[in-house]
C-alpha cells in the first residue's frame, strides 16, 4: 500500500495554501466597476408594510439603485421556494408551503426579513441611503417560539395556517404503543428543549453577481456547499431562466455546517441589481447581521416516555415534538422534525412506538438543517429517557444500554420507522469506549473530586445517524502531460476532500499523489453535483471514484495492448503498471494517457484523451455510529461545569484518512458542547432578538473543551464498496447527549433531574439553590 493510499495519515494538501493566505474566498474576487449592496432588513418581527419612501436615499452622494418589493414584483421575479415538504413523500398529508419573495413587499414576517436593497458605489453611501428611507410599518401581534403560540386564538404568521401547526409527521402504532405501556412495570418521561442556534461559520456569506447583456447570462459567486442547488432554487424559481444561462462559482468557501448549504435572498439580489445597474454587484454579510442575518437551527420542544418491564427491557416508546420553522419554511428546514422522529430509537431494539412532530411557524428566522438535523435531536431524547429509566430502575447507566442495544447478530435490523442498519458493534463500541475512559477508575476520582467540594458525574451513551443522501458524479481527466484531474460535484469547504479524494484516486489508478488536480464549485466547469452535507462526501466520492478509475484502466488497457502487442485480456494492472503476462514488457498509464493525446493515428475506437465518469446513489444510506463517555465536576458554590474527561469511539466502517476522520469527530465535538454548554438564540415576547451579537451568543473556546480521547472503530458497511460511513455530522451528535447526562448524574445527588441546554453556570446555580429550597 502507497503512502498515500487508502488509510493512510496523509496531511491535508489544501492546508499550506490556506495557512500561507492563498485561499480565495468570495472576498477576495474583485471584478471591474463593481458596485457595493446592502440589505435593509425589518426590525419589526411581524408588521404591514403601508409605505416605503426611497426618494431621501436616492439623494445620497454615490447611491445607484435602491430596490423594493414592488420592484420585485414588476420585474416578475419568483420567490424562494422550499427544495423539501413532509406531504412530497407521504409523511404527512398536508403542509403549508410558503413561498419566501426575496424582498418583502406587503408584510414582514421576522426581525431580519429583506424589505430594501441599496446599491452604491461605498457600503458607506449604501448604509447611509438605508438610514433616510421612510418605512411605514403597521405592527402585528407576533408569533413567538413558545408552546402558546399553538392555541385557539394566537395570532398567525400566516393566514392560510391560522392554527400554526404547518405539517404533522406521524410513525408507528399508537393502539400497540398503547397496550405496552399499560403493561409496563415501570414508564419513564422526560420533558426536554433543543436550544435554537446559529452555526456561525468562521466566513460570513457573501455574493457578487455579474449580468452579461450580451448573451443574457448571470454569473454568482458565492459562498456555498451546493452551487448546483444554489443554480437551479434562482434559475427555476426566482428568474425563470434555464439553468444554463446561470452560473454559479462557490470559490474556497470557510465553513458551512448546512447554514450554507441552500440558497438566500442575497444571492438573487446581487444578481438582479447587477442586471438594473449594468455592473457587477457585491455583498458581504457582516458578522454582526450573521445571528440575524443567516438560518438558525434546533429549536425543538419534545414530551418523550418509556415503557419498560421490570428487567429494565425497553417495551415501547412515545414522543411528541414541535419544531418551531420559524417565519418561513427553509429549503430543508423541514428535514430535522422528520429525522427526529426516524431516529429516536437510536441503537436500542424498541419495536412498539408512537411518535409524532410537528412543523411549527413562529415571528423568528428560520430554522434549517445544521450538522446532524434531526439525529441530534432524536439521539438526544433517547439518550436522556435512557439515563432517567436507569436512574428510576436503579441500575448503572451501561447496564441499561446492555440490555437493549440491537445485537450484532439481528444485523440487518429494521427499526419500525423505517431504516435498515445493515453493520453495528454497539456493545463492543463501549467495551473499548470505557477501556479508553477508564470506566473502572470512576469512583476513585469521584471521591477526589468530593474532597475538593465539586459534584462529580459520567455518561456513557450511543449515538447513530443516518449518512449520504441522493446520488452525485465525479469526473476523472487525464491531461495530455499525464496528470489526473478530479472534478467532484461534491464542495469541500473543510473537509479535505482535496486530500482524501486524491489518496483513493492514487491508490486506484497508481499515479502520483502529488500529480492529482482537484477541481470543484463552477457549475461551467462541473458539469452536475449536489454538493456537500448529511456526511455523505465519503460514500459518494468513494463509489463514483472507484467506477471511473475502472473504466479508465478498461480504456486504457485496450490502448496499452497496441504497445506491447498483446491482447487486452493478456494486459494485467497494478499500481499504475499495465503488464504482460510471461514477460517483462510494461507501460504506466500516464504514458497510455499522453499517447492518446497524439495528433494522429487516433479513431472512434480509441477516442480522443482519458476520461471517465463515475456516479454514485445513496439509495441505501450507511449509518455512522458511536460510543461517548464525558466526566464532569461541577462547582455548587457558582455552577460552573469543567468537562474533565472526554471519550469517543466511532464506528467509520472504512476510514481514508484516520487524521482527517480524529478531526472531523473532534470539530463536531466542539460544536456540541457550543449547544450543550453555551449557544442558544433567545427572542423576547415581541419576536425581537436578545442574542443578536456574541457579548449575548456564546461561542466555545478553546479553554471549555478537555481533552478529547479519539478511537477510530472500522465495521464496514454493507451498502457501498469500501464500507464506508459517514463521520462529519458525528460529534454534534453524540456531544450534546454525553454532557447532559453527564450534568444530570453530578446533579442527582442534590435533587436536580432536568436542566434545559444551555448548561450556564447561572441556570446551574439556581437549579441547585431551586432543588435545596424544595
Amino acid at each position: 500500500m502507497s503512502k498515500f493510499g487508502i488509510g493512510q495519515n496523509v496531511k491535508r494538501v489544501e492546508d499550506v495554501r490556506f495557512i500561507t493566505g492563498r485561499g480565495r474566498y468570495v472576498d477576495d474576487i474583485h471584478l471591474s466597476r463593481e458596485c457595493i449592496g446592502h440589505v435593509v432588513l425589518s426590525p419589526m418581527a411581524h408588521a404591514k408594510i403601508l409605505s416605503i419612501d426611497v426618494s431621501e436615499a436616492l439623494k445620497v452622494k454615490g447611491v445607484i439603485a435602491v430596490l423594493t418589493g414592488q420592484d420585485v414584483e414588476a420585474d416578475g421575479l419568483g420567490p424562494m421556494i422550499p427544495n423539501f415538504m413532509p406531504q412530497d413523500f407521504g409523511l404527512s398529508k398536508e403542509g403549508y408551503r410558503t413561498q419566501r419573495p426575496i424582498l418583502v413587499a406587503d408584510r414582514v414576517r421576522y426581525v431580519g426579513d429583506r424589505v430594501a436593497f441599496v446599491v452604491a458605489e461605498t457600503l458607506e453611501a449604501a448604509q447611509e441611503a438605508a438610514e433616510v428611507m421612510e418605512i411605514e410599518y403597521e405592527p402585528l401581534a407576533a408569533v413567538p417560539n413558545k408552546m402558546s403560540s399553538l392555541e385557539t386564538g394566537a395570532p398567525a404568521v400566516w393566514d392560510a395556517c391560522q392554527d400554526n401547526v404547518c405539517f404533522t409527521i406521524e410513525m408507528g402504532n399508537e393502539a400497540k404503543t398503547e397496550a405496552v405501556f399499560n403493561q409496563a412495570v415501570h414508564r419513564v418521561a422526560v420533558s426536554l428543549k433543543n436550544n435554537r442556534v446559529a452555526a456561525n461559520p468562521l466566513e460570513p456569506r457573501a455574493a457578487i453577481g455579474c449580468y452579461d447583456a450580451s448573451d443574457d447570462s448571470y454569473t454568482l459567486y458565492t459562498t456555498s456547499q451546493s452551487p448546483h442547488a444554489v443554480r437551479e432554487q434562482l434559475a427555476e424559481n426566482v428568474f425563470h431562466i434555464s439553468q444554463g444561462r446561470l452560473r454559479v462559482i462557490s470559490p474556497d468557501v470557510g465553513g458551512g455546517f448546512g447554514v450554507k448549504s441552500d440558497s438566500y435572498p442575497e444571492d438573487a439580489l446581487v444578481l438582479w441589481a447587477s442586471k438594473r445597474c449594468g455592473r457587477p454587484v457585491r455583498w458581504l454579510l457582516t458578522r454582526s447581521d450573521m445571528l440575524v442575518g443567516d438560518f438558525h437551527a434546533r429549536d425543538e420542544v419534545v414530551e418523550g416516555e418509556l415503557a419498560l418491564d421490570g428487567n429494565g427491557k425497553i417495551l415501547g416508546m412515545r414522543a411528541h415534538s414541535v419544531h418551531w420553522l420559524g417565519a418561513y419554511v427553509a429549503p430543508t428546514g423541514a428535514i430535522a422534525p422528520w429525522f427526529t422522529i426516524r431516529y429516536s430509537p437510536g441503537v436500542y431494539d424498541i419495536q412498539n412506538l408512537w411518535i409524532t412532530a410537528k412543523g411549527a411557524f413562529s415571528n423568528t428566522a428560520p430554522t434549517h438543517v445544521y450538522r446532524g438535523p434531526g439525529r441530534a435531536e432524536g439521539n438526544f431524547l433517547i439518550e436522556r429517557l435512557m439515563d432517567e429509566a436507569a436512574a428510576v430502575i436503579g441500575i448503572r447507566q451501561d447496564e441499561i444500554r446492555r440490555i437493549n442495544a440491537i445485537s450484532s447478530d439481528a444485523m440487518p435490523y429494521v427499526t419500525p420507522t423505517g431504516s435498515t442498519y445493515d453493520s453495528g458493534e454497539f456493545l463492543t463500541l463501549m467495551a473499548r469506549c470505557q477501556k479508553l475512559a477508564d470506566w473502572t477508575g470512576y469512583e476513585e476520582r469521584r471521591a477526589a473530586s468530593q474532597k475538593r467540594g465539586m459534584l462529580r458525574g459520567r455518561s456513557v451513551i450511543f449515538y447513530i445517524e443516518h449518512a449520504g443522501i441522493f446520488n452525485d458524479r465525479m469526473e476523472l481527466r487525464f491531461d495530455p502531460s499525464g496528470s489526473v484531474t478530479i472534478v467532484s460535484g461534491l464542495h469541500s469547504h473543510g473537509q479535505g476532500h482535496a486530500t482524501t479524494f486524491a489518496q483513493m484516486v492514487s491508490e486506484w489508478l497508481g499515479v502520483p499523489f502529488d500529480s492529482i488536480r482537484f477541481l470543484q464549485g463552477d457549475t461551467d466547469k462541473v458539469a452536475f453535483g449536489r454538493g456537500t452535507y448529511s456526511a455523505r462526501s465519503s460514500l459518494l466520492a468513494s463509489v463514483a471514484l472507484k467506477s471511473a478509475s475502472g473504466k479508465i484502466v478498461e480504456k486504457a488497457r485496450v490502448r496499452a495492448a497496441e504497445f506491447l502487442e498483446v491482447e487486452p485480456e493478456d494486459v494485467d494492472f497494478e499500481d499504475g503498471v499495465f503488464k504482460t503476462r510471461g514477460s517483462n514488457k510494461s507501460l504506466l498509464i500516464s504514458d497510455v494517457a499522453k499517447s492518446l493525446f497524439q495528433p494522429v493515428h487516433l479513431d472512434e475506437k480509441h477516442g480522443l484523451g482519458l476520461e471517465a465518469i463515475g456516479v454514485a446513489s445513496s439509495d441505501i444510506p450507511n449509518y455512522p455510529n458511536g460510543c461517548h463517555i464525558c466526566e464532569v465536576d461541577i462547582d455548587p458554590e457558582t455552577g460552573r461545569i469543567l468537562i474533565d474527561r472526554y471519550s469517543v469511539v466511532d464506528d467509520v466502517g472504512h476510514a481514508i484518512n484516520p487524521m482527517i476522520c480524529e478531526g472531523q469527530i473532534v470539530g463536531g465535538i466542539a460544536q456540541g458542547l457550543g449547544q450543550a454548554m453555551l449557544e442558544e438564540i433567545v427572542y423576547d415576547e415581541e419576536g425581537q432578538i436578545l442574542t443578536g451579537s456574541f457579548m449575548d451568543y456564546a461561542m466555545p473556546r478553546a479553554s471549555d473543551m478537555s481533552h478529547i480521547m479519539a478511537e477510530l472503530a472500522e465495521f464496514p458497511c454493507k451498502s457501498n464498496p469500501l464500507g464506508v460511513k459517514g463521520v462529519g455530522e458525528s460529534g454534534t451528535i453524540g456531544a450534546p447527549p454525553a454532557i447532559a447526562n453527564a450534568v444530570i448524574d453530578a446533579l442527582r445527588g442534590v435533587g436536580v433531574t432536568n436542566i434545559d441546554m444551555p448548561f450556564t453556570p447561572h441556570k446551574v446555580w439556581h437549579a441547585i439553590r431551586a432543588a435545596k429550597a424544595s
